[in-house]
């Protein structure tokens, strides 16, 4: 699986976006609620987030 910076992932009923990757840490942010637009934001190893986001499926990227 390839990381990429801006990369969002479905993963049940939230969504997570990579805000910054870095060699071995991830930081996303979580939407659970769209309607709301309130957001988390977390810090955790590639490995963590590589099994975090196993089932999950990649959103296709959206153009500005």
């Amino acid at each position: 699986m390839k990381l990429q910076q801006g990369q969002q992932w479905n993963c049940g009923n939230a969504v997570l976006r990579i805000v910054r990757l870095e060699r071995l840490a991830v930081e996303y942010k979580t939407v659970a609620d769209a309607a709301t637009g309130e957001t988390t934001h977390h810090r955790v190893t590639k490995k963590e987030f590589c099994r975090l986001v196993k089932g999950a499926a990649l959103l296709p990227p959206t153009t500005p």
